[in-house]
């Protein structure tokens, strides 16, 4: 009983937070001193009760580095004029009869080469939604519905995609190997996803009419040309070849510096500035709610969040406080029933945690035990996760995986139902379930 009110409270704690903007910081570190305050009138040693938040915090320590550089080179790209010209050429090519369409796909490019969804929502997602409104649309959520879908395209596939490093870190798995894997249990359901925006662009077509000042703005506040999108280029073709994610990042980042100081004019002391606190624009105030995001200190308050997300669930884990909700998967003896068991924990998962990470870390805990009964390898696991917890939080409207993008783009919950990749996804793969990875010999 003291576990389920201990659950409760701080699902409660977490969705206050959420709903009035507080750092998630707090109550998840309120959670934390709850669980080991219940344990420890259990009989727990509060020696033990801290191991176990030890071994949970472990988990994170391999995704900070690459948190922290994707933030470094997110602020970089910004003031290259990287993303900016991703957003210039883009608009260019939008064809009002297939705006919906093209709203997602130029979002899902984006969102692949820059691996964050809270970026390609905030810059390419922004812009398009500026367009939106300026038209006569009344189905804003539509188009909010086919961005932040075409966000989450690339945070579950890119090689830069901190859900992706998280996901093959708990795993144990390469990053690279489940990026083709992804690849692989996605393609049905991104043609239906291509198909129904198609179909519904054709009958909701829009008459853009700020398309020429948006990319005027931006041609006016950026030099650009071909070479800044370098940057992008560089990075892809480095992941294509699996080149070490790490060293593809920081070529990517110190190719960026060079044409920020060279092309955009920003001196060496104003880009360091932007690694370190992230990208802004003074100037241009139009813009300035556009183009801005990136930096070291932004990622770090994440890698906190992060760190203490592990360090709850290893609590969790470690007590066995959340065994009873995944006891009915030791019945699971198909495949199917397995990804059934796992899509509905990654929804309670979401529900309870409100952020992304929280639900990837739980799930997992919660459906790897019974993976390995089934004797089904660690990639499997990993596969799963990314076809149901990576993309079911955005779901969740008080989660911050949909509740972000959602207030970048100045709409609500209303998206969700036309998000339509987010549950052809997991549908798909619950339909044509792929065939399952045993565990080998040497596993």
């Amino acid at each position: 009983m003291d576990i389920a009110l201990g659950l409760l409270i701080s699902f409660g704690g977490l969705l206050l937070s959420v709903l009035h903007g507080v750092s998630l910081v707090w109550p998840l570190g309120g959670a934390i001193a709850l669980f080991i305050l219940i344990h420890y009138r259990r009989g727990r040693s509060l020696s033990l009760l801290l191991k176990y938040c030890w071994h949970g915090a472990k988990q994170s320590w391999p995704v900070f580095s690459i948190l922290l550089l994707i933030g470094a080179l997110m602020s970089t790209w910004l003031a290259a004029g990287t993303v900016p010209a991703l957003v210039y050429y883009g608009t260019q090519l939008i064809h009002p009869r297939y705006f919906i369409l093209f709203a997602f796909i130029l979002t899902a490019l984006v969102a692949t080469l820059i691996g964050t969804s809270f970026g390609a929502a905030g810059t390419i997602g922004l812009a398009l939604m500026i367009m939106a409104r300026s038209s006569e649309i009344t189905h804003l959520n539509l188009v909010a519905g086919a961005i932040i879908a075409g966000a989450y395209v690339g945070d579950r596939c890119s090689p830069l995609s901190s859900s992706a490093h998280l996901v093959a870190i708990i795993t144990d798995t390469p990053i690279y190997q489940n990026l083709k894997q992804m690849l692989v249990t996605a393609w049905l359901p991104l043609a239906l996803t291509i198909l129904i925006y198609g179909i519904v662009s054709w009958f909701y077509p829009l008459e853009i009419s700020q398309q020429s000042n948006i990319s005027q703005q931006i041609a006016t506040a950026f030099d650009l040309h071909g070479i800044t999108l370098f940057p992008a280029v560089l990075v892809l073709i480095l992941a294509m070849v699996r080149v070490n994610v790490k060293l593809t990042i920081m070529l990517g980042w110190l190719v960026a510096m060079v044409l920020a100081i060279s092309l955009q004019h920003y001196s060496l002391s104003q880009v360091l500035g932007f690694t370190l606190w992230g990208f802004h624009i003074d100037n241009n105030p139009d813009l300035a709610a556009i183009l801005l995001g990136g930096g070291l200190w932004p990622m770090l308050q994440v890698c906190v969040v992060v760190l203490l997300s592990t360090s709850l669930s290893g609590l969790l884990t470690g007590t066995h406080s959340l065994d009873r909700i995944g006891q009915w998967l030791q019945r699971a003896r198909q495949q199917r029933t397995l990804f059934t068991g796992t899509t509905l924990i990654s929804l309670l998962a979401a529900a309870f945690g409100c952020t992304q990470t929280i639900t990837i870390l739980l799930t997992h805990q919660l459906i790897a035990p019974h993976y390995r009964q089934q004797q089904y390898s660690h990639q499997q696991v990993a596969i799963d996760l990314e076809n149901t917890a990576v993309l079911l939080a955005p779901m969740i409207p008080w989660n911050i995986a949909g509740l972000v993008p959602a207030t970048l783009l100045m709409t609500g919950p209303g998206f969700i139902p036309f998000a339509v990749y987010l549950y052809l996804v997991p549908l798909c793969n619950w339909l044509w379930p792929a065939k399952p990875t045993p565990i080998s010999v040497t596993a």
